[in-house]
């Protein structure tokens, strides 16, 4: 596959993940528990402008990994376009979420946690690093956001 497109300035690759995390629905989400067993997997997620807001079972690996382990990696897109965010994670009760973030992520989803049977925690993910790339060409620049600051 031939690469025609110049690589994207670090301005615009930013420009595109703010986008992509108020557009895209879904997000990986992956986790390990203690003794390094990984996890993987899919959940709705809102962006609030600092942080991605998550809502899984307390009860399931993700859950509990999230909320152990304090930390997680978030990838969107294909492997032709990737955004990689690793954050640090903050475990919240259904009766303990901020009205705002639960009020956006039911805007956004349709579905809010609070109502299901289930016992449903939210994880506000404050995002410490950010990698953006498209193809190979973009290797060089992909750090955005370091140490949890913007590099652009």
């Amino acid at each position: 596959m031939e690469i025609t497109e110049p690589p994207r300035g670090p301005e615009q690759r930013k420009r595109d993940v703010l986008g992509r995390l108020a557009e895209e629905p879904d997000i990986w989400v992956a986790t390990a528990d203690a003794d390094a067993v990984p996890c993987l997997v899919a959940l709705w997620f809102v962006w609030d402008g600092e942080h991605l807001w998550l809502s899984t079972r307390l009860t399931n690996p993700t859950g509990r990994n999230l909320r152990d382990g304090r930390r997680a990696r978030l990838a969107l897109g294909s492997t032709r376009d990737v955004v990689l965010i690793d954050g640090e994670v903050e475990t919240f009760t259904a009766r303990e979420v901020p009205a705002g973030a639960a009020g956006a992520f039911l805007a956004k989803t349709g579905w809010d946690p609070r109502e299901d049977d289930a016992s449903y925690g939210w994880f506000r993910v404050r995002p410490r690093a950010v990698q953006a790339w498209r193809e190979v060409h973009e290797m060089p620049g992909r750090h955005l956001m370091r140490d949890g600051a913007w590099v652009v």
